[in-house]
This record gives structure tokens, C-alpha cells and sequence, in this order.
């Protein structure tokens, strides 16, 4: 009788809380869409862009609409809207709306709502990545491949110069693009939706190492297949599915809401006393892309401006969150060794051969990568010897050895016999013709 009395009283308030038996949404705010709120008050012209592009684009809209963004109402008004004086206006899209508008969200467009976020980016390694390759990469440099090759493999990574023609239109050439470095005509560098994949703009998606694995993959640097070899993506693969990825910046935390790190934990996140940061050139002792190992700050295209060893402590007490101070300690000392031997047995030795044939003039400097030995000079640091250090670095020792210092063996030894038998006949190497070397030598930029 007592629990009969209870449940009388508790009913019409339970009852109140009750959606009531429509849940249409109201149509002077939102339209009916898949997983929006139904409460959102927005322009006019927003709804518009939603109604229009439900229509024509509904999985675009429907991301949106299980977005953070919907739910704080911000629209694609909000982001997509240009200015009077943009060069990047959709000449088309006024056939139909008279709302000036951009395709391209540049990080500029968003530093309105994430000014830190945008500016840690900017100065990172990242938002450089194509002035970075134009350096230090001598298929660019030395126009070794052709342009559908670079738009179709190198600019979807590193980034495109997106340059409009008079009309406001894109040409195929530079977009689509979504690449880390691209050059918007705003003139800022990246692109947020690169991780952050538009138009969800899921934090789960972007904490996931599939994000970091569009890119950092293959033969050079296979970063997510040695996360995947590893003990930590050993347990992400096994237990991934069962942790919290939606938790808010700042307070996502080991052994409370995930168990094992991910790229985005060691490299970006806040834990234990470290604050978050979207520059991934923190928290870094060695470049390890570089052919030949060197700290941060002398890496030529682009220069730390931090010591080297406050980051070292930085990713030092990332492992602490989860690992003693001997484990830690071992393991940074046997990858500090690792990037001792690559540098000192296997790359400073063969640079020395291939810098006495040029001096020989056995080897040509006309252009780089169009005789073998350059290709095997080449390969030894961008592929073998990256794989080394990487390997060593995350701990998946299938890549240190078999596909790192194994590799780097075999490759000395054909360099060896390709330099003693050009020093003994004393007639310089065959310059190749390499198929589809006509791409441009100069660095594109928003002016060229």
C-alpha cells in the first residue's frame, strides 16, 4: 500500500518530464533532421542553409546536426560566411543565395571561436609542413614528379596553395584539399578539418589513431602501423571500444576514461599536469625525420624555439602517468642509443661515400634522385632509417629491426658495391631519364 501511495505521487511529475507525444521539432527553428535539437534558435538565414543542403547533401547535414556545433548553435553561416573583399566567394552558390560564401573554413575562420587553439597550431610543425617539403624534398625541389602526382599524393598531406581564380571558382588542381599545411587565400596555413573531420567535428574522432594514420603511414613513416605492433595499440585494439572518447578537453584522463595512450595523448593532450596543445612540435627531443638525427631547434626548414630538454621532461611525465620512473628512464635511454646508431654507423658513413663521388664528379648535382645511387641515399634515411628511429621511439620492435636496422644493412652494402665499382671504372653513374619529372621547381604561393 505504501509503495502504491509513493508511486501516485511521484507520477504527475514524472509524467511533466515526459516528451510530449510529438517530437517534431518546431519549424520556425530547425527543420527535422537526424539527430538535431529540436530547441535550437537560429537566423533565418541559417535555416535556409540547412533546409537547402538537407535536400542536396543530407549526410553532410546530418554530421552537422549530431555536431557540438548544432548543439550551440553554431550554423554553416557561422563559419561559411565571407567577407565583401574575399577572393574565395562561390560565385555559383549567389545564383541561388545572395549570402556571400566561402567553401574553404580556413584556421582563421576558426580562431574566431578557438584563438588558442589556432595559434598553437600555427606555429606547430603541421600548419609548416609544405614550406617544409619544398626544402628539404627533392622531388618538389627538383621537379621529379608531375603535378596529378603531387595533387593526388603529396598535397592531400602536406597541403595545397588555394588560390581562386577571378571567378571565386577552385580549380582541381588545389581543391579538394584538407591537407595539414595547406595555404588558405586568407593567408593562414592548415586546415582544423584535417583531424577535426567536417562536419561532425567529432573529439573522439580526432583522439582516435585513425586520424594521425590518413597520413602518417607506408614505407616512410608508418607511425600507425608501428602504433598498431605496439603494447599500447595492442590495448587500444583490444579495449578501445569500451572507453570514454567524448570526455571535454582538460579533463580526459588514464585509467579513468581510456587505459592505453593514443598518438593524440602523447603528443597532445592535458595529462597529468600538462596542459593541452595543438602543436606537435612540443614535447620532442629528437627530429627523427630528419636523414640525419639533430634536436628541434636545428632543424633547418623550421627551428624549435624551445630547449629540447624541458620537452623531453614534458613527454617524461606523460609515460609517468601511467609507467615508474625506471621503465621511462630505460626506455628513453635505448631510444636516445637507437638514434645514435642510425646516425653515427649507418647514415654519417654512406653520406660520406655519395659526398666523395661528388667530388669525384662520378655522381651529378644537376638534379637530385635521377641516378640509383641518390635513390639508395635517398631511401636509406627516408624509408629504412625513419622506420628505425620511429620503431624505437613507440616501442614496436618488429620496425626497429626487421624493418628498420635490417633494412639499413642491406642498403649500406648495396651503396658500398654501387660507390667501389663507380671509383674503379671512374666513369660517373647513368643519369635516368625518371618518368613524370616535369613538375615546377618553384615553391607555389599565393602570388605565383
Amino acid at each position: 500500500m505504501k509503495t502504491l501511495i509513493v508511486m501516485l505521487l511521484i507520477t504527475p511529475g514524472l509524467m511533466a518530464a515526459l516528451p510530449a507525444e510529438s517530437t517534431e521539432p518546431n519549424a520556425a527553428t530547425l527543420p527535422s533532421l537526424p539527430g538535431a535539437r529540436t530547441n535550437l534558435g537560429i537566423t533565418e538565414t541559417a535555416r535556409g542553409c540547412i533546409e537547402c543542403h538537407n535536400e542536396h547533401n543530407p549526410g553532410l547535414v546530418g554530421d552537422w546536426a549530431a555536431s557540438r556545433h548544432a548543439h550551440s548553435r553554431v550554423t554553416c553561416i557561422d563559419c561559411h560566411r565571407a567577407g565583401p573583399a574575399d577572393s574565395d566567394i562561390n560565385q555559383d552558390h549567389l545564383q541561388y543565395d545572395k549570402t556571400p560564401v566561402s567553401a574553404i573554413v580556413s584556421t582563421r575562420d576558426c580562431s574566431r571561436c578557438h584563438p588558442a587553439e589556432a595559434a598553437e597550431y600555427d606555429r606547430s610543425k603541421h600548419a609548416r609542413t609544405l614550406d617544409i617539403i619544398w626544402q628539404i624534398d627533392p622531388w618538389l625541389r627538383d621537379g621529379m614528379n608531375n603535378t596529378i602526382e603531387r595533387v593526388t599524393g603529396c598535397d592531400h598531406c602536406h597541403g595545397s596553395v588555394v588560390k581562386p581564380d577571378a571567378d571565386g571558382r577552385l580549380d582541381a588542381n588545389v581543391w579538394p584539399n584538407v591537407g595539414v599545411g595547406r595555404l588558405n587565400p586568407d593567408g593562414s596555413r592548415g586546415s582544423c578539418s584535417s583531424c577535426h573531420t567536417r562536419h561532425k567535428f567529432s573529439i573522439a574522432e580526432a583522439r582516435k589513431p585513425g586520424a594521425c594514420g590518413q597520413c602518417h603511414l607506408g614505407p616512410d613513416h608508418p607511425q600507425i602501423e608501428i602504433y598498431d605492433e605496439s603494447k599500447h595499440g595492442a590495448i587500444y585494439q583490444a579495449q578501445g571500444d569500451e572507453w570514454n572518447w567524448e570526455v571535454a578537453a582538460g579533463v580526459w584522463t588514464p585509467q579513468v576514461h581510456y587505459r592505453s595512450p593514443t598518438c593524440s595523448v602523447c603528443h597532445m593532450s592535458a595529462i597529468n599536469g600538462l596542459a593541452s596543445t595543438h602543436d606537435v612540435t612540443e614535447r620532442l627531443a629528437w627530429e627523427t625525420q630528419a636523414p640525419l638525427t639533430i634536436r628541434p631547434g636545428e632543424f633547418a626548414p623550421l627551428p624549435a624555439k624551445n630547449d629540447w630538454r624541458l620537452e623531453r621532461e614534458k613527454m617524461f611525465k606523460v609515460c609517468l602517468a601511467c609507467h615508474s620512473k625506471t621503465w621511462t628512464q630505460g626506455h628513453f635511454d635505448q631510444f636516445d642509443a637507437a638514434v645514435v646508431n642510425y646516425n653515427e654507423v649507418y647514415y654519417k658513413p654512406m653520406k660520406r661515400l655519395i659526398d666523395e663521388l661528388y667530388e669525384k664528379k662520378l655522381l651529378s648535382k644537376e638534379k637530385n634522385l635521377d641516378e640509383r645511387l641518390e635513390i639508395e641515399m635517398y631511401e636509406l634515411w627516408h624509408h629504412e632509417g625513419r622506420r628505425a628511429r620511429f620503431g624505437a621511439a613507440m616501442m614496436a620492435p618488429d620496425y626497429a629491426w626487421w624493418h628498420g636496422f635490417y633494412e639499413l644493412k642491406k642498403r649500406c652494402m648495396e651503396i658500398e658495391e654501387q660507390t667501389a665499382r663507380l671509383i674503379e671504372s671512374g666513369k660517373p653513374a647513368t643519369v635516368h631519364k625518371v618518368k613524370g619529372a616535369d613538375g615546377p621547381t618553384t615553391k607555389p604561393t599565393l602570388d605565383n
